[in-house]
């Protein structure tokens, strides 16, 4: 599908709501027990930009990126700034901070990821909208060079070992990065309200995550 490898103006997608959303699907049974499932492998967020808009110049700026992304139709980056790297908001990126797999001595290619734990109940996202310049990557341990043992592909987070560097059999391999959640307008009409705006109403400009 379309994507342009922009991301959202930052200043208003600060002031955003949104984050994680799931589906589940409860039956409630004769015996008052349930049963649940859920269709989807994965998470998806879902945002609500307006909460950023602060002046008619950010509105502007909005209707520009609206436009120049003809609405729903193509995607782009968004950061959340509540998860947007390898590790917590205020830590500082590492090259240890996820296992994104083990080397066999022959596999040269990993994809980014990120593990989310919380008791015995653990999730893992692929992570396909590294931010450039981010990434640093270790095997074993030891931190490797990014443009000379290692290259990332910053439009699908897939981290290629040269030749001479591939990880050996056995070894972990982990990652540091910052990342953008791929999104697009869940909306094909902006219903922008100045006066409502300018007497404090906030306007909706609903994100939604996208798969790529």
């Amino acid at each position: 599908m379309s994507f342009h490898e922009i991301r959202f103006p930052v200043e208003i997608a600060f002031g955003a709501t949104g984050g994680p959303e799931r589906r589940t699907e409860i039956v409630t049974l004769g015996s008052g027990f349930e049963e649940r499932n859920t269709p989807w492998a994965g998470s998806r967020r879902r945002y609500n930009a307006g909460y950023g808009l602060r002046s008619l110049d950010d509105v502007h700026e909005v209707i520009s990126f609206f436009e120049a992304r003809q609405a729903r139709l193509i995607g782009f980056r968004w950061k959340d700034r509540a998860d947007w790297k390898s590790c917590a908001p205020r830590g500082t990126i590492a090259a240890d901070d996820q296992v994104i797999g083990t080397g066999d001595g022959i596999t040269a290619v990993f994809a980014l990821m990120k593990a989310y734990q919380s008791g015995a109940g653990s999730y893992t996202r692929d992570i396909t909208k590294p931010v450039a310049g981010s990434v640093c990557v270790a095997v074993d341990g030891v931190e490797k060079v990014a443009g000379a043992d290692f290259n990332v592909e910053v439009t699908t987070g897939v981290v290629t070992f040269d030749a001479g560097a591939i990880p050996a059999d056995g070894a972990s391999v982990t990652a540091g990065f910052a990342f953008d959640v791929p999104v697009r307008f869940d909306t094909d009409f902006l219903e922008i309200n100045l006066a409502a705006f300018e007497a404090g109403s906030i306007p909706h400009i609903p994100i939604v995550e996208v798969r790529v």
